[in-house]
C-alpha cells in the first residue's frame, strides 16, 4: 500500500515536470510571436506600410513636350502635335494574348507595329510600357478608354507626336526624330529613363539630333491607385515635366522654299550666308524629302523609293557632299601667291593652251589658249595655265595653308550631324594616306581645285564670305534658345593684305560683269545690287589623250552620271556685301550654264525679301524669267514676305 502511494507521488511528480516544460515551451513561443508581432506593426510598421502603398500605388513617368523650332521671322517650323495610343503592362495582365484579343474586338490593330510590340515585349522589362496602337482616332481612343477598367495592363495614352508642317523644305537641316532603338539605349552615356518609355523619340538626324539635349526636356511624373486586379481606380497626383527649350533658326523659310523650288529636281544643293554674322539664311540639298514619314518609321517601299534614288535624297549635300571645287578654288592659289609675294597685278603670263608640267601636259579649259594673261584675266576667262604656272612657284604648302585660313578643310562646327571636313591635301597628307611622295603634278591639279581637293557647299560658302569681309566668318544655325540670343564667334580679321584682297574682289566682279566673264549672262543689272563670283567646273572622269585628239565630248553627248559638276560661288552687293552664296549642281554640265543663273535668282530673292522686279535681269532674258519664276511650285508666303507680287 505504501508502494503504491510512492508510485503515484513520482508520477505526479514526472506529470508535473512535462507540464512545466510543456508551459515553458508555449510561453516562449507566445512571447517570440508576440515579439514578432509587435516588431512587424510597431518597429517595421513604417516599412510594410510602404510596402502596401507601393502595391497600391504606381509612380509612372511623363513625356515633356519636345521643344519647338522656328525660322528666323518665327515661322514654326517643328512642333508636337496631338497623338493617342494604348500601351500594355506585361505584368499587369495575366495573359497577354487573351488582352491582345480583347483589344483587337474593340478596335483595329497594325498587325506590323502588333509584331514590333510582341518583339519589344520580349526584349524589354514585364514592367516597362511597350506600345500596341498608335496614331488612334478619337473614336478609336474612346472605346479603349470606356473598356479600360475591364483590360487588365492595357492603358490609353494621350502624348505629342512631332510634326513638321514645312516637310521637304528643311528635312535636311532640321532633320526628324525617331523611335528609340536598342543601340540607342546601349548608349552608355545617355541614362535618361525616358528613353525607356514606349514609342518615345529622339533626334535622329540634323538639327533635331544635335541640339538633343536641349531640345528632349525633362520628364515629369503621376502618382495612380490601383486595385488589387492592377487596374487604374484614379490619379493621386501629377507632377509635369519640363518641356524642351524652344529653338530659333537662322534660316528664312520663304527662302528656303524658294531654294528649294529653284533648284527642282536637280541632284544639287545650295548655301545662302549672312557675311556679318555667319548666318546661314538659306541650306538646301535636293532633291528632299518628308521627314515627317521617318517619325514613326518609314515603310520598306518608300524606304526603297529614297535609298536607290541616283539623286541620293537621303544624303546631306550641304555638308556632307564633297566636291572638287573646280575653279571656284583658283582665288585660293591666286591669294596664296599673292601673299608670298611672287606675283602681281600687271605680270602676264603666256596661255597657248598647253603648259608642260613634269614629262606631262596640263591643258587649259580652252584649247587654242587665252594669249597673254593678268591677274584679273585669269579669274574673268578662268585661265588654267595660269594658275598651273603661278602654282609652281608658291607650292602645295602655302596654297594649303591659305585654304584653311579660308575655311576649307575643315569641319565647321553648326548645328547639323555628319560635318565633313573636306579635304585639303599637302606633302604630308600624300605620304601618310596614299604612301607616295607629292610630285609636280599634284601641285597643279590642286591649283584649279582638282586632284585631291575636295570641299562641301558649306565650305564654300564661308570661304567666300571670308574673301568679301576679310573676316574669319564662322558659320552658325541657331540664332536664339529660349528667346536668349546665341553669340556670333566670328573671328578677327584673317590678316591679309586688304589690297590683295581688292584685287581678288575686283575680278570676282569682272566675272559676272565684265565683256568676257564666264558669268556674265547672269549679271544682276541693278546697281545696288551688282555682284561678284567665280564659276566652276570639276571634272568626274578622266579625258584621255585620245579623246582630245578627236575632241572632247559635250556633257549634253554623255550620260548624266559622267557629266562634270557645275559649281558658282559669288557675293552681293559687291560695294557692301550681306550675303554670299554657293551652289553645286551634281553632273550639271558647266558653272556658267549651270549654277550661276540659280546662284543669281536665289542672291536677288534674298537680297529683296521676294521676288525681285524683272529690271534686275538682263532685258533680253525677262520674259523667261518671268514664266519661270511663276511656275515654280512655291508655298504660300510667312511672315517674312509680302507675298509673289515682285517688289
Amino acid at each position: 500500500m505504501k508502494r503504491n502511494v510512492k508510485d503515484s507521488e513520482d508520477s505526479l511528480r514526472r506529470i508535473t515536470r512535462r507540464a512545466a516544460i510543456v508551459g515553458g515551451v508555449k510561453l516562449a513561443f507566445i512571447g517570440l510571436l508576440a515579439g514578432r508581432m509587435r516588431q512587424l506593426q510597431v518597429e517595421d510598421a513604417d516599412q510594410y506600410r510602404l510596402l502596401a502603398e507601393e502595391n497600391r500605388i504606381n509612380v509612372r513617368l511623363l513625356a515633356p513636350a519636345r521643344g519647338l523650332m522656328f525660322d528666323r521671322n518665327g515661322t514654326l517650323l517643328a512642333d508636337n502635335a496631338q497623338n493617342y495610343s494604348v500601351t500594355i503592362v506585361r505584368e499587369d495582365t495575366d495573359d497577354v494574348e487573351a488582352t491582345i484579343e480583347q483589344l483587337r474586338a474593340l478596335i483595329p490593330l497594325d498587325e506590323g507595329q502588333l509584331q514590333r510590340a510582341l518583339r519589344e515585349m520580349r526584349r524589354r522589362s514585364p514592367f516597362v510600357p511597350v506600345t500596341l496602337a498608335d496614331g488612334l482616332t478619337w473614336k478609336e481612343f474612346s472605346i479603349v478608354a470606356v473598356n479600360a477598367p475591364a483590360l487588365p495592363g492595357l492603358y490609353p495614352e494621350v502624348g505629342l507626336l512631332r510634326r513638321y508642317p514645312l516637310g521637304a523644305d528643311f528635312a535636311h537641316t532640321i532633320g526628324y526624330v525617331g523611335r528609340v532603338t536598342e543601340r540607342d539605349l546601349a548608349n552608355q552615356e545617355d541614362r535618361d529613363p525616358l528613353l525607356q518609355m514606349p514609342q518615345f523619340k529622339i533626334g535622329k538626324f540634323g538639327a533635331e539630333a544635335k541640339l538633343e539635349d536641349i531640345l528632349r526636356g525633362k520628364a515629369g511624373s503621376r502618382r495612380i491607385e490601383v486595385n488589387a486586379l492592377g487596374r487604374v481606380m484614379r490619379e493621386l497626383g501629377r507632377e509635369e515635366g519640363q518641356r524642351g527649350a524652344s529653338v530659333q533658326m537662322t534660316m528664312d523659310a520663304n527662302l528656303q522654299n524658294y531654294v528649294q523650288a529653284r533648284l527642282g529636281d536637280e541632284s544639287a544643293s545650295a548655301v545662302v550666308m549672312d557675311v556679318e554674322t555667319g548666318d546661314l539664311v538659306a541650306a538646301v540639298s535636293s532633291p528632299s524629302y518628308d521627314p515627317n514619314k521617318f517619325v514613326d518609321g518609314i515603310s520598306q517601299s518608300d524606304f526603297d523609293l529614297l535609298r536607290d534614288n541616283d539623286h541620293r535624297p537621303l544624303h546631306n549635300k550641304i555638308a556632307q557632299g564633297l566636291y572638287p571645287p573646280g575653279s571656284t578654288f583658283k582665288m585660293v592659289t591666286l591669294l596664296a601667291a599673292l601673299e608670298a609675294g611672287l606675283i602681281t597685278p600687271e605680270e602676264r603670263i603666256q596661255c597657248n593652251g598647253v603648259l608642260r608640267v613634269g614629262g606631262r601636259r596640263a591643258h587649259c579649259w580652252k584649247r587654242a589658249g587665252h594669249g597673254p594673261v593678268d591677274l584679273k584675266k585669269s579669274l574673268v576667262e578662268s585661265c588654267d595655265v595660269y594658275y598651273y604656272d603661278i602654282s609652281m612657284r608658291v607650292g602645295i604648302e602655302k596654297i594649303a595653308e591659305m585654304a584653311r585660313k579660308l575655311g576649307l578643310g575643315v569641319a565647321h562646327d553648326v548645328d547639323m550631324t555628319s560635318i565633313s571636313s573636306g579635304l585639303i591635301p599637302n606633302k604630308d597628307w600624300k605620304f601618310a594616306n596614299r604612301g607616295e611622295e607629292w610630285v609636280i603634278g599634284d601641285t597643279v591639279n590642286a591649283s584649279i581645285g582638282q586632284g585631291f581637293v575636295l570641299s562641301s557647299p558649306l565650305q564654300l560658302a564661308v570661304m567666300t564670305a571670308r574673301l568679301a569681309t576679310g573676316r574669319t566668318i564662322m558659320p552658325r544655325m541657331v540664332k536664339s534658345v529660349d528667346g536668349v540670343e546665341q553669340p556670333i564667334e566670328n573671328g578677327p580679321d584673317m590678316g591679309l593684305n586688304p589690297l590683295h584682297l581688292q584685287w581678288v574682289r575686283e575680278a570676282m566682279y569682272d566675272v559676272n560683269n565684265g565683256r568676257r566673264g564666264t558669268a556674265r549672262a547672269s549679271r544682276i543689272m541693278t546697281e545696288e545690287h551688282k555682284w561678284a563670283g567665280k564659276t566652276g567646273t570639276s571634272q568626274v572622269r578622266n579625258i584621255t589623250p585620245a579623246e582630245r585628239a578627236r575632241g572632247v565630248f559635250r556633257n549634253a553627248d554623255l550620260p548624266w552620271n559622267r557629266r562634270d559638276h557645275a559649281l558658282y560661288v559669288g557675293f552681293a552687293p559687291f560695294d557692301a556685301p550681306k550675303y554670299a552664296i554657293s551652289v553645286v549642281v551634281e553632273h550639271g554640265g558647266g558653272g556658267s550654264s549651270a549654277a550661276a543663273p540659280v546662284a543669281r535668282d536665289i542672291m536677288l530673292q534674298a537680297l529683296h525679301g521676294g521676288l525681285p522686279p524683272l529690271d534686275a535681269y538682263p532685258s533680253d532674258q525677262r520674259r523667261e524669267i518671268e514664266e519661270m519664276q511663276n511656275a515654280l511650285p512655291l508655298r504660300p508666303p510667312g511672315p517674312s514676305s509680302s507675298g509673289r507680287t515682285r517688289a
